[in-house]
């Protein structure tokens, strides 16, 4: 038995769950914050964890609930790292241009849930990267449910390590000199295995 308090189990929600007080459930349901917290999906870190889940749902993985604070994104059930970044050209805000494609790529100290540690040694996490873009210019049609509106990247860190070794953003024309592979949503999951073979 560990001391203090031990990671806790997550339990996956319906959304019907309801709000309560003093033992009598409100008229509020867990569906009504989710609705209300995350129904913006251009915005940067709603749109960031749409990614991880549309490729963990190409990958199989996506049973259970989200791990927030993990060292990487996914774990594909072949045990390969993956970490998801995602960009977009639209923002939910006002903005005079399209935004740069730029990709957080830095190395971090990975942390363990279950002991509360961070890793000594500064690196990249994730075995693959997947890069996902939102790649659609039209306000009034962006729809990022759409995977058609989305395309995928995917390269080793291996490439990234040898290429940028401290390097903490890349860009999308950098990222492409790299020859990464250019995936749509089905074929996310071969381009990885071809990747990690």
């Amino acid at each position: 038995m560990s001391e203090g308090f031990p990671k806790l189990d997550v339990i996956l929600k319906t959304g019907d769950e309801a709000f309560h007080k003093a033992g009598q459930p409100l008229d509020l349901k867990l569906i009504d914050f989710w609705r209300w917290s995350a129904s913006d999906l251009v915005s940067n870190a709603t749109r960031g964890i749409l990614a991880e889940y549309i490729v963990a749902c190409a990958l199989g993985v996506a049973k259970g609930v989200r791990a927030e604070w993990d060292a990487f994104d996914l774990l594909t059930p072949s045990g390969v790292r993956v970490e998801v970044k995602s960009a977009a050209y639209l923002q939910s805000w006002s903005h005079k241009t399209l935004s740069k494609i730029i990709f957080s790529i830095r190395p971090t100290r990975g942390w363990d849930a279950d002991t509360n540690r961070y890793d000594n040694d500064l690196r990249r996490q994730g075995q693959i990267y997947v890069f996902c873009v939102l790649n659609h210019t039209d306000k009034a049609t962006v729809d990022p449910l759409n995977f058609e509106q989305w395309e995928f990247y995917i390269l080793s860190a291996d490439i990234l390590n040898e290429k940028f070794p401290v390097q903490k953003t890349i860009s999308l024309s950098s990222l492409l000199k790299l020859n990464p592979c250019h995936a749509k949503f089905e074929e996310i999951a071969a381009c990885i295995q071809e990747l990690t073979w």
